[in-house]
């Protein structure tokens, strides 16, 4: 009998510390929000949108040389690509990405990286952002440096600050991956690829987060960066919208400008970047984004005219708000139609 009592204590002790290891405290994101780091990003950007990789443009080998710089920032970090897939990519097909307009592409790949999550490991946060941009013409590289080498860059360092919380025993509770996608500049090829091909139902991805330039500013903003477009986040959701802004109000506190989110808008930058193809299915889905500036889609767009304070604070944000998503008891409530 005393043996029976000793072995339910035991039991009782082990039952009580998995629960508590189970219902961390991830409400505060402030301890790894300091993670993403300023110096990081520029050490990055400076190689992802050197000549090397000579303009990354769709199934280039500077793409190709590109990715796998980005890769091996995931396995320094020790993050693995997702379950189910036997490596780090996504492979795309050439005859899918000249289907609906021949360019005469070669193969590329999607890139994934991919952290678990410690309660609802099934229910997928998608941190996305395009790696290709428009190579080599007449002799000069395009080497994209805000487009999109800012975005990439901030999903590899917000993947690393993720990595360090699950470390210290604050892993997301939901999983998270972290998707950089080929042939945007094509026509949202790779998102599209992976909306139409996902390695996780598309009904168990909770939201996405796209980022597609966040390194300067533009003509409208000319006396500040503290600023970015916030596009798409209330177009299916009104959980998204209030989510973003309740975390910037709460630990950003930078402008959140919604100019572009108006449905009536002649850019019509909503159904221009990677989110579009998730929010066509369903996903709810927030588009950051720092506006058109002179040097977009020209030979000007270097590494050194990257804004690394802005870069900084724009990251800080996408994480704060993929902290909330992936923490949160509930998902973003789809309340609006799909359009």
């Amino acid at each position: 009998m005393k043996k029976i009592v000793i072995l339910l204590l035991i039991a009782s002790a082990f039952s009580c510390k998995n629960a508590q290891v189970a219902s961390k405290d991830n409400s505060d994101p402030t301890k790894y929000v300091k993670y993403i780091s300023e110096k990081d990003l520029k050490k990055m950007l400076y190689t992802v949108a050197s000549d090397e990789m000579e303009g990354r443009e769709t199934g280039s080998a500077g793409q190709k040389k590109a990715g796998l710089y980005m890769i091996g920032q995931y396995k320094k970090s020790g993050i693995p690509f997702p379950k189910g897939a036997s490596d780090y990519y996504q492979h795309i097909p050439a005859s899918y990405l000249n289907a609906r307009r021949n360019q005469n592409l070669p193969d590329s790949e999607n890139i994934w990286a991919f952290i678990e999550g410690s309660e609802k490991p099934d229910e997928i946060l998608v941190i996305s952002a395009h790696y290709d941009h428009v190579g080599i013409k007449n002799g000069e590289v395009y080497n994209g440096a805000d487009d999109d080498g800012s975005g990439t860059v901030a999903v590899i360092e917000m993947a690393k600050a993720f990595a360090k919380a699950k470390k210290q025993g604050h892993g997301p509770k939901r999983s998270i991956l972290f998707l950089h996608v080929t042939g945007e500049e094509h026509g949202l090829h790779g998102s599209r690829f992976y909306s139409e091909n996902p390695l996780f139902p598309i009904a168990n991805t909770i939201s996405d987060i796209n980022i597609d330039m966040i390194g300067r500013r533009d003509v409208e903003h000319a006396n500040t960066n503290n600023y970015v477009y916030v596009i798409g986040a209330d177009r299916l959701s009104s959980d998204l919208h209030n989510a973003v802004v309740a975390q910037n109000e709460k630990y950003i506190k930078m402008d959140l400008d919604f100019k572009f989110n108006d449905p009536a808008d002649p850019n019509h930058f909503y159904e221009r970047s990677d989110h579009y193809n998730f929010a066509k299915h369903g996903i709810p889905a927030i588009f950051f984004f720092n506006g058109v500036h002179e040097d977009y889609h020209g030979k000007g767009d270097e590494p050194q005219k990257i804004e690394y304070d802005a870069l900084t604070k724009r990251t800080k944000l996408a994480f704060v708000l993929a902290w909330d998503l992936a923490n949160r008891e509930n998902r973003p409530v789809v309340d609006k139609p799909i359009k």
